[in-house]
């Protein structure tokens, strides 16, 4: 029941935007881009200026890049088996490879398991940040249906995001144990807790504008198996050929598992990579995450 109601509170942001859409209509690429560009960077400034470098960092990496390269590989293989066009294949790549750790994942780990478990927790979401402002952008941007991408072009378009320059940014902060003043911390924490707000409104706005017939069932099935079944599958092998300690391992199989990462949206939108594609999956495996979540829960003996 305490897993609901963690879950819960994300379904009713989306459903603001839902019915904020459909009653009165909005400029879903205005507000997403404002988001991408405006304010997501304030959060991935203040995620890398808040959370210190540390050894764990090195096993966790190991961890993320194996997942990543992994489900990509999978997800590779079987868009060029069923032949799909480039914005379809890069929308499967968001969809079934970038999972919530952040504002869905944190609050799971801090229920199983307390604030021992929540620092691992953040440490994950933060790589998994970096690897979603690089990798995911590059398939986004790779994928967009706008004009034809070269590897060189896309590569440019994700070293011009403000995100990177913030996540840069905010790494510089550790290493020359720089101390932000605290009236522009406060502005960046306003920015900040706005984000993941309205990146769920932008979410349920999409959600709104969605045209059934173009989202094939066989499509959601595919990519909610890999990023809620075979994805923590593949975590489990993982932390075993890494050797970490069982609650470690415990926490990022679970955190592996969880649904599509809500960013994802912003993404697909900015590019018009599939965005149909892509926020049905996330509203979907965050859906369907309300059963597979606490199933991993107990898997792994956090509860």
């Amino acid at each position: 029941m305490e897993v609901i109601l963690i879950v819960l509170p994300a379904f009713i942001i989306f459903s603001i935007g839902y019915i904020g859409q459909k009653k009165i209509g909005f400029d879903r690429k205005s507000i997403s881009t404002a988001g991408l560009y405006l304010m997501y960077p304030f959060l991935a400034f203040r995620t890398f200026y808040n959370n210190d470098v540390t050894l764990d960092y090195f096993y966790i990496v190991l961890f993320c890049l194996g997942l990543m390269l992994i489900l990509i590989v999978i997800v590779t293989l079987v868009t060029r088996i069923q032949k799909m066009p480039r914005s379809k294949s890069s929308a499967f790549i968001l969809s079934s490879v970038f999972m919530n750790s952040g504002n869905y994942g944190v609050p799971i780990i801090l229920f199983a398991y307390g604030e021992a478990g929540v620092k691992y927790a953040i440490i994950m979401m933060v790589i998994q940040s970096l690897l979603m402002n690089t990798v995911g952008l590059y398939y986004a941007a790779k994928g967009s249906s706008y004009s034809t991408h070269t590897m060189k072009e896309s590569l440019v378009k994700i070293m011009r995001m403000p995100i990177n320059h913030a996540v840069i940014l905010g790494l510089s902060t550790q290493l020359f144990d720089w101390t932000v003043p605290t009236f522009i911390m406060q502005a960046v924490n306003l920015v900040a807790d706005a984000t993941i707000p309205t990146i769920m409104l932008v979410l349920g706005m999409q959600l709104a504008a969605l045209n059934k017939a173009t989202v094939k069932r066989v499509d959601l099935v595919t990519i909610n198996s890999i990023r809620l079944v075979l994805s923590p599958v593949i975590a489990v092998i993982l932390t075993s050929i890494i050797g970490v300690d069982p609650v470690l391992a415990g926490i990022l199989v679970v955190l592996a598992g969880m649904p599509t990462a809500a960013n994802t949206t912003l993404y697909s939108l900015q590019y018009n990579t599939d965005p149909q594609l892509v926020s049905y999956s996330t509203f979907s495996s965050t859906l369907i995450s309300v059963v597979t979540v606490p199933l991993l829960l107990w898997l792994v003996g956090a509860v």
